[in-house]
């Protein structure tokens, strides 16, 4: 049998951060409750309290988010795909059944494939789907967004910062176009929320998830506008004021809203402490000769406005992914080739394809993500190591480099 590392450096936060001891802790507060059990939907007094409990969450969640929600227009639901599968839809058939002549849906051709997927289905019932590419860089265009809209479209749903590359969107502007040819506008703000601000003032809905900043799998949320027009998705007893069937899971909620709640006052801080950290991994991999590029070249550069903080996308020409992540983890090093929610795809990433990169170097693109958890030595081991094992990959070229560097 294979021998094991004595000690794994988790570098995968962006397909899900190890739960916070925030998280633990309202967990064991709520489960020592009397009510911890009761369904909040109840009469009974343990319902209520339950319900008492849930709506603190909701308040608390709608603090967080920031952009004037509402607490009685946050939605919880199981996670981010949940989220989307009832925002997208929902809002758009919301949308035409207001105005009937509004039958397109505009989405980036950069997002989570719980976005994306959805193009399919909103064609079956009649919507025409359009797709806008990302710049080389992978961000998305207010210009081209607002190059494809007309009195026609319903929604446009644009991604805060994508799950692959880290690249962070100009929200408030894509909202802004949006808004100017009278559609609405939803964001998927998964990866973003609790890492960088967020622009929302003017989004009409937003997604978010616990898994990604260190609350359990398994609880997610969606704010929509009270004015926002909305058609259900989701049947049954009529929770979460008719928008999401099924009994809420009030423990979920409160760890969603409670760790949300603990990041946000010092946000500022520690984004430019992972950023800096981030800007080391870049340069160490990143370094001439190692063979490593950033899929963007600013992003390599520096780490800045435009993208998240703890988040590396890099690729390597010639070297699969897959050979890399098996070498890594042998070592005790988790990293992941893009979104883990299509990893074991044989096709390259969509992301990666849609700004322009060639299929064979997109098959050699490398995910690492981390938070401020992460310290600076697991880094650089990791760093290191990834070097190594490209330059033995590559025939050397990139150990030389790395012995330059370390000598330099």
């Amino acid at each position: 049998m294979p021998v094991q590392p004595e000690r794994f450096v988790y570098l995968d936060f962006a397909a899900s951060a190890p739960v916070r001891e925030e998280s633990r802790a309202i967990a064991a507060r709520v489960e020592a409750e009397p009510w911890a059990q009761a369904n909040p939907n109840s009469l009974h007094t343990l319902g209520r309290e339950a319900s008492l409990a849930l709506e603190g969450a909701r308040r608390d969640l709608a603090s967080a988010l920031g952009g004037g929600f509402r607490p009685s227009e946050v939605v919880f639901t199981s996670g981010g795909t949940e989220s989307n599968n009832l925002c997208v839809p929902g809002i758009a058939e919301g949308v035409r059944a207001k105005d009937a002549w509004r039958s397109r849906v505009v989405i980036s051709a950069i997002e989570h494939d719980s976005v994306l997927g959805l193009a399919g289905p909103l064609r079956e019932r009649g919507f025409e789907v359009t797709v806008v590419p990302p710049t080389r860089d992978g961000a998305i265009s207010p210009d081209a967004l607002a190059g494809v809209l007309d009195d026609t479209v319903a929604l446009v749903s644009v991604m805060a910062a994508n799950n692959e590359t880290g690249r962070v969107n100009p929200i408030g502007e894509l909202a802004r176009a949006a808004h100017a040819a009278g559609a609405r506008f939803h964001t998927d703000a998964v990866q973003a929320f609790t890492k960088v601000p967020l622009e929302l003032a003017d989004a009409d809905a937003v997604t978010v998830t616990g898994h990604k900043f260190g609350a359990p799998v398994g609880i997610g949320a969606f704010a929509i506008r009270g004015r926002c027009p909305y058609r259900v998705q989701s049947f049954g007893g009529g929770q979460e004021s008719g928008r999401r069937s099924g009994t809420q899971d009030v423990e979920g909620a409160m760890q969603l809203a409670g760790v949300a709640k603990s990041l946000m006052p010092s946000l500022a801080q520690t984004r430019e402490a992972v950023a800096a950290r981030t800007r080391a991994v870049y340069g160490r991999l990143c370094a001439p000769g190692t063979g490593i590029v950033p899929t963007s070249g600013e992003a390599g550069a520096q780490v800045g406005e435009g993208f998240l903080p703890g988040t590396v996308s890099v690729m390597v020409p010639g070297v699969d992914s897959e050979t890399m992540i098996l070498r890594l983890d042998a070592l005790g090093f988790e990293v992941s080739a893009g979104s883990a929610c299509s990893s074991r795809s044989l096709d390259p990433s969509h992301v990666l394809t849609a700004m322009g990169i060639p299929r064979d170097e997109a098959f050699g693109s490398l995910r690492i993500s981390f938070d401020e958890r992460v310290g600076e030595d697991d880094l650089m081991a990791f760093a290191d190591a990834l070097v190594g094992i490209v330059a033995e990959l590559t025939g050397g070229t990139g150990a030389r480099a790395r012995r330059r560097t370390a000598r330099g």
